[in-house]
């Protein structure tokens, strides 16, 4: 019993500190956005509650934080809809389907995933300029497909052969083809899988910094990470207390959705679309 105890106190512990390292900057930057100085954790300087960082943040048009944020929910929602979209079919593809050298095919898109962004961003802007699509959403959405689709695809092949093929053998015996098989027994059997894929697009376009710093000029299509970025005062100082409430307020969209959909995101995560 006493080494049950030791250990239970070690778990807990553990779990103390992986809580207070992962929360710990998100609460001081709670705190210095709701704090009157940025330097409240200096001794004398003391804390006082102010909501005028926020009110800043939403009222004055020169930083123009809600095209920032109208901006991203858009890129973010285009391109976690279209990877989801292209994905999907290719996995079910991939799982289902006698096609030659799957393996390798799988394996030649994680190794172009492994393309460092920083050595690819020169040729997308001469693409985009070329094309004339600087400072809009398609220059955006277009490599975010690119980037987070071998994601996705992974994620959802993973999921998809988990699906009793059985399912698929009855849907053919009844008439139905591939494609309605697809749209009418996997997509509801693994819809947590695919939700979560989607929200996991979303995030990772949603916080994606380097394509929106080079390939956007303005608040007409930039996003919310390269807004706050440049935000800045008089004589170039930083606003730190204006620059945590707008990063407070843009993580409130996806910590909404991960409360909200939480029981299907572990259930996509963890375990396979059936049970028995």
């Amino acid at each position: 019993m006493r080494d049950e105890a030791q250990v239970r106190l070690l778990y807990r512990a553990g779990a103390l500190g992986i809580a207070i390292f992962s929360l710990g900057p998100i609460l001081y930057m709670a705190l210095t956005a709701a704090s009157a100085r940025p330097d409240f954790l200096s001794p004398g300087a003391g804390f006082t509650v102010t909501a005028a960082h926020f009110v800043s943040v939403l009222r004055t048009p020169s930083l123009h934080f809600p095209e920032y944020l109208r901006n991203s929910l858009i890129v973010s929602g285009l391109s976690a809809a279209f990877c989801v979209g292209i994905a999907s079919p290719a996995a079910y593809a991939i799982t289902r389907l006698p096609l030659p050298g799957r393996i390798s095919f799988l394996l030649c898109i994680l190794a172009v995933s492994m393309f460092p962004p920083v050595s690819m961003v020169s040729y997308l802007f001469q693409v985009m300029g070329k094309l004339g699509w600087i400072n809009t959403y398609p220059a955006l959405v277009l490599p975010y497909i690119a980037w987070i689709l071998p994601l996705s695809l992974w994620i959802l092949t993973s999921y998809f052969a988990q699906v009793p093929a059985d399912l698929d053998r009855a849907a053919l015996i009844d008439g139905c083809s591939r494609l309605a098989i697809l749209r009418k027994v996997v997509f509801p059997v693994a819809a947590p899988g695919i939700f979560s894929t989607a929200l996991l697009a979303f995030i990772f376009a949603f916080n994606e910094f380097l394509f929106a710093l080079m390939l956007t000029t303005d608040h007409a299509a930039r996003t919310v990470p390269v807004g706050i970025a440049l935000f800045e005062g008089l004589h170039g100082e930083i606003p730190w207390g204006v620059v945590m409430a707008a990063s407070v307020l843009t993580t409130v969209p996806v910590v909404l959705l991960t409360l909200v959909f939480q029981r299907r995101i572990i259930q996509g995560l963890t375990r396979g679309a059936v049970k028995g």
